[in-house]
């Protein structure tokens, strides 16, 4: 529908969520709503970003920097521990001159910090963005006792690290750092309140700048409305910032539920595109198998709202079934295409990195792509 708004004429032409709109002149102006089909373009062999046989790699985060080149922020852990990415990850830092790569590791940008720290055991999942001039890295940080649980080929989760999960921010002046962290989460859970939907643990940050400067934050959230050491449901909550470091005042509206589920989600990323903030999310469906067990089926699908609080299915609401066609022409099939990242260039999506693996004799072998996006828009109907 169509409503009226005073807004920037910068604003008007594109925001994105990654630089605080500026104010000029102000005018009243009617803005059609858009909806945007999300579709893969084919990938390109450079756009496979792997550590090799040594290095597991986990999700990466793209921003461009003052010097032109792109800067992915990526989840690393040595890969002869096994899937141990809650209690041995950090997040590590590379560049190319492409969005698409080839991208080339240069430093260790959220090393763990040791016993003492919040996030002295592992930093996962970052999220980078550019506001107000300077660079933040959101991401998940915690603590534990270290202790080694998987072996490759069969992954079992330290409980310790996983429910101690917490989400923190690092500041620099550019991507190359150095980043400032700080001695307490950005976003913390709800204490003293068994009630909460973030009792337990707050995790998997997705930040986006909004068109009044104020900053959204959606984070995954595990209660301990069920048993332990699992614990849950897992929901998507939402909260609001003034700066960029917080504080973030935890809203009531979950964002992404499906009433009747308890983990229908994962892994959004937001950002702000034609009049809407949008969403891809990693959707999480339970099928049932002829032998009457669950089965969980991943897909990728896209969310909108007016207001980043409010979010609904877009009309183009399925993106991908975790597909994939390569420049050859191949066609694959992931089992895991996970942690999507859109990088967005003059207020525009562009392209989307994913963490995706491969099964190598029972051995999970994990790496990132970069796949770039058709969108086609279209205008909303009242």
């Amino acid at each position: 529908m169509k409503y009226l708004a005073t807004l920037a004429i910068a604003l008007l032409v594109f925001v994105s969520c990654g630089e605080k709109p500026k104010k000029t002149i102000e005018k009243e102006t009617t803005q059609k709503e858009v909806d945007l089909k999300i579709e893969f373009g084919k990938v390109a062999q450079k756009s496979v970003f792997s550590g090799g046989d040594e290095i597991s790699i986990w999700g990466g985060s793209v921003v461009k920097g003052e010097d032109n080149l792109y800067h992915m922020f990526y989840s690393r852990w040595p890969k002869n521990i096994g899937w141990e990415w809650v209690n041995y990850s950090e997040v590590a830092h590379a560049v190319s001159k492409d969005p698409l790569g080839p991208y080339k590791h240069v430093d260790i940008a959220l090393k763990e910090r040791g016993e003492g720290f919040w996030d002295g055991s592992a930093t996962h999942n970052p999220t980078v963005h550019k506001m107000n001039g300077k660079y933040y890295i959101y991401y998940m940080g915690n603590f534990g006792d270290k202790k080694i649980v998987s072996v490759p080929g069969k992954a079992k989760i330290n409980w310790m690290h996983r429910n101690n999960q917490r989400i923190g921010v690092a500041v620099a002046d550019n991507p190359n750092g150095p980043w400032k962290r700080f001695d307490k989460p950005v976003l913390d859970i709800t204490y003293n309140n068994d009630d909460a939907s973030d009792a337990l643990m707050t995790s998997n940050p997705s930040v986006c700048q909004m068109t009044d400067g104020k900053v959204l934050l959606i984070y995954k959230a595990v209660g301990k409305k069920f048993p332990m050491p699992n614990g849950g449901p897992v929901v998507h909550m939402v909260a609001i910032a003034e700066s960029p470091t917080g504080p973030f005042v935890k809203q009531k509206k979950l964002a992404f539920e499906i009433k009747g589920e308890r983990f229908p989600a994962e892994d959004p990323y937001i950002w702000y595109q034609d009049g809407k903030y949008r969403a891809i999310v990693k959707r999480i469906k339970h099928e049932k198998q002829a032998n009457g067990k669950e089965k969980r089926m991943f897909s990728l699908v896209q969310y909108d709202s007016k207001d980043g609080l409010d979010w609904k299915p877009s009309k183009y609401h399925e993106i991908s079934e975790r597909i994939v066609t390569w420049e050859n022409g191949r066609v694959q099939q992931f089992k895991h295409l996970e942690r999507p990242q859109v990088i967005v260039e003059n207020g525009e999506a562009i392209a989307l990195t994913c963490a995706a693996d491969t099964i190598v004799n029972k051995v999970r072998n994990s790496f990132n792509i970069q796949i770039p996006l058709k969108i086609t828009k279209e205008n909303a109907k009242k």
